[in-house]
């Protein structure tokens, strides 16, 4: 198998869906800078701060640009988040009560919050705090879905509903902006005071459009994914209704305080160059995802989204029927990396994941997705979920590090 000469067939072949995916940037890019120069974002506002964080400019500043950009009320960035899952949890608990039904709208979330619906004695999880929980089953006809949610809404009248638009470890398609506001509609609709979540991670600037622009009450992300734009160092943020993201800050810090405190000592210089150059990183991880589409299409494998297919998450799978060559994808990715290229990555028992799961990142922030990094449980049908990429060119060199390991290993 000559890989250079399919690497170059692939990108031949992806010359139009990169053409597009860099429309979507110019636009996304635009939209950032407006923000920053409506805001006036100056030198100062990198400032670190210390003790209680009180009349941090910067801090609140970088919330209205968060909130400007991505069409909401409000907005509440914060390096005090741990990952996607404490700042979706946060939501969760900002909004709902005892007594409350949370219903996920499309299927089952992703794993990790498993253990904050469901739990275990004596964590603290929704169920232990008294929230019923029901989930709606997506399915292929995306009309008969809308009617099946509609009637499970009416039905259950729940505080609020999760929408989860990526595909997380499960085989459905991720849900486009459109989709998501069309799901915002039908809940409201049956259920006018229900609470629309979107878990918007892996989503942010592939499109040109963000889900509370088209009416969600609130979207959850994480810093250490597209918005960072792979320079923030930790963090996430939710965005939407000032009175929801309240409430979301009051459970951050306390009730009384909310989003009026919280220092961040190591400044927001990085936080702010970051979200600038996010459209663009985001665009570059996108190119690397449909790039390694078609060259594994090429390659006799099932990949998901196709490679001429318009994007609205930078997930991109790569089913292989077999644990062997998925294990050698992930050490492939882990070998094309500029950080850690040495390791060797191990199928483990993760903590929140009910199956071993394998990771590759090779990444300059720990963890970070938006850098180019693999990873997938050890179940049937053994499918890889790839994401990042900090720039395409180094993007197509792990990619074909991956195919050249697998290559080996036959």
């Amino acid at each position: 198998m000559d890989l250079q000469l399919l690497a170059a067939v692939a990108e031949a072949d992806c010359r139009e869906a990169f053409a597009r995916i860099d429309a979507v940037a110019a636009k996304n890019t635009e939209k950032v800078l407006d923000a920053f120069r409506e805001e006036r974002v100056a030198l100062a506002d990198f400032t670190a701060t210390t003790g209680y964080g009180y009349d941090d400019v910067g801090r609140d500043k970088l919330d209205r640009i968060y909130a400007r950009t991505f069409g909401a009320e409000a907005a509440l960035v914060r390096l005090h988040f741990f990952n996607g899952t404490h700042t979706i949890a946060t939501a969760l608990y900002g909004i709902l009560r005892p007594g409350d039904t949370l219903l996920s709208a499309v299927d089952a979330p992703y794993d990790t919050l498993a253990d904050v619906i469901s739990g275990r004695d004596g964590e603290g999880s929704l169920a232990e705090w008294g929230v019923s929980y029901a989930e709606q089953a997506f399915l292929p006809d995306f009309e008969e879905y809308i009617a099946a949610l509609s009637k499970t809404v009416g039905e259950l009248c729940p505080k609020a509903v999760i929408i989860q638009r990526s595909r997380g470890y499960s085989q459905r398609r991720t849900l486009t902006v459109a989709e998501i506001g069309r799901i915002c509609a039908t809940v409201k609709a049956a259920s006018p005071d229900t609470v629309t979540i979107v878990d918007n991670c892996y989503g942010e600037f592939c499109e040109t459009v963000e889900p509370c622009a088209l009416g969600a009450d609130l979207m959850c992300g994480s810093l250490i994914k597209n918005p960072g734009g792979g320079m923030a160092p930790a963090g996430g943020y939710i965005a939407g209704k000032e009175k929801y993201v309240r409430l979301c800050a009051a459970r951050l810090s306390v009730p009384g305080i909310g989003a009026e405190v919280g220092a961040n000592p190591a400044g927001y210089r990085d936080l702010y160059q970051g979200f600038f150059m996010a459209p663009h990183i985001t665009a570059q991880a996108v190119k690397t995802a449909v790039f390694a589409a078609r060259l594994y299409e090429l390659m006799g494998f099932d990949s998901a989204p196709a490679y001429d297919t318009p994007r609205s998450d930078i997930i991109q799978t790569i089913t292989f029927g077999a644990p062997e060559p998925l294990i050698a994808f992930c050490r492939g990715i882990q070998e094309g990396s500029p950080v850690d290229s040495f390791a060797a990555p191990e199928p483990w028992a993760m903590p929140g994941y009910a199956d071993p799961v394998i990771m590759a990142a090779g990444a300059f922030v720990q963890g970070a997705s938006i850098e180019l990094s693999a990873d997938g449980p050890i179940r049937a049908p053994y499918t890889v979920y790839m994401q990042g990429g900090l720039t395409y060119e180094a993007g197509k060199i792990g990619i074909l590090s991956a195919a050249k390991y697998i290559a080996d290993k036959k």
